[in-house]
């Protein structure tokens, strides 16, 4: 996985209520607006570390068909994720913004695939079965809420829309592995906790929020307001997932 980043990304109380990274302990910079969409999602952004999926996933209680369940489900996310990064390339001018997304979406697809590959073998499925689920409730409106923003929104309202994925990921790894310390290897669930409490995670968030606060510069006031209800609907959807995979949610009808 790291190989992979390297390639793509080198450019400019365990048992309490947990909360967001506050700014000092972040390793990588926040720029005003991005600070500012934090704060505007704050209390949807504070939930999901509190979640019982996240809190069980930490403590390595989680079932196994419920994580197969978030597995599944968070590979097709993904898919769309980079379809979300690909239309923002189209719309960037600057050829280095260009390809920075295009990279951004070869991530999602590539990276992302080597963790769902090796916990498919683990926990009993294959691609082809990831191809032939059911998008959830909670899962397809956060996709069609990202592409929706990438095609009518603004570059900065689409930017602001795919932040929380990685932001709040990063984030929750990191905090995650500070509560926990070294993660054993007999823990469940010790690639995804690596993973995303990798400090290669850092260049690639300094990248993605130095680009919203310069589009978020170049926008109107009406635009950075839409803008932050993006960044917050996006958060939101984030509970959500979590949601929907605990729940191992399904169509009412």
């Amino acid at each position: 996985m790291i190989r992979f980043f390297k390639a793509c990304f080198v450019s400019p109380d365990h048992r309490g209520a947990m909360q967001e990274a506050p700014a000092e302990t972040r390793p990588f910079t926040v720029p005003p607006f991005a600070r500012e969409c934090l704060e505007a999602a704050s209390d949807a952004w504070g939930a999901s570390f509190r979640h019982p999926f996240v809190r069980a996933l930490a403590e390595g209680t989680l079932e196994a068909e419920r994580f197969r369940f978030y597995q599944m489900q968070d590979a097709r996310y993904l898919e769309a994720f980079a379809d979300a990064c690909s239309l923002i390339a189209t719309r960037c001018v600057r050829p280095d913004d260009k390809l920075w997304f295009i990279e951004a979406a070869r991530l999602a697809l590539v990276v992302e695939h080597e963790l769902h590959a090796g916990y498919g073998k683990k926990l009993g499925y294959t691609l082809e079965d990831v191809a032939r689920i059911e998008l959830t409730p909670n899962n397809r409106a956060y996709q069609n809420h990202m592409i929706a923003t990438a095609v009518r929104g603004t570059l900065v309202e689409a930017v602001a829309a795919i932040t929380p994925c990685p932001w709040l990921y990063v984030e929750l790894g990191q905090h995650l592995a500070r509560e926990l310390g070294t993660i054993p290897d007999t823990h469940p669930y010790a690639d995804w906790l690596r993973m995303y409490s990798n400090p290669e995670f850092n260049t690639y968030m300094d990248n993605l929020l130095e680009r919203l606060e310069r589009f978020a510069r170049e926008a109107d006031e009406a635009a950075r307001e839409r803008a932050k209800e993006a960044f917050r609907l996006s958060v939101r959807y984030e509970w959500m997932f979590w949601q929907q995979a605990w729940e191992q949610q399904r169509w009412p009808v």
